[in-house]
Parts: C-alpha cells; structure tokens; sequence
C-alpha cells in the first residue's frame, strides 16, 4: 500500500471498503451499487486525469474480480 495516496484513489478505496463491508453483512444489493459505481468513478477519474494508468490497472482489476464475484447476483 502507498504511503500518499491522490485523492481519486482515497474515494475508489473507499468504495472498494463499503462494497466488502456490504458482502460481509450479505448486504449483496448494496454491495453491488458500489461495485457499479467504483467502475464509472474509475472510468471517470482516468479520463479526467486523475487516476495514472497503473493505478487505473490495479482498480479495473478489483473492479472484475467483484464483478466475477457477483455475476450471480440479480435484483
């Protein structure tokens, strides 16, 4: 883990920590509302500049796990 973190990375960590949070109260609904929106932030923070591309790497990545994790899942 790094020392300083940006600011785009603090909010996607963030959401990473409220989606395992969900899963681990079986809150699956809530926990995949984050795991959508930790995709379009991490979207958004690379276009804008905000998120290098080895970090966008690394965040894409945990992004598929959870989204593999919880494909089964439906409303």
């Amino acid at each position: 883990m790094k020392l300083f973190r940006s600011a785009a990375e603090k909010e996607l960590d963030n959401l990473i920590d409220e989606m395992k949070i969900n899963l681990a109260n079986n809150y699956k609904s809530t926990a995949h509302a984050a795991r959508i929106k930790l995709g379009e932030r991490c979207e958004v923070l690379h276009h804008e500049g905000k998120l290098k591309d080895a970090d966008y790497t690394k965040y894409r990545a945990i992004f598929d796990e959870y989204t593999e994790m919880l494909k089964d899942y439906h409303h």
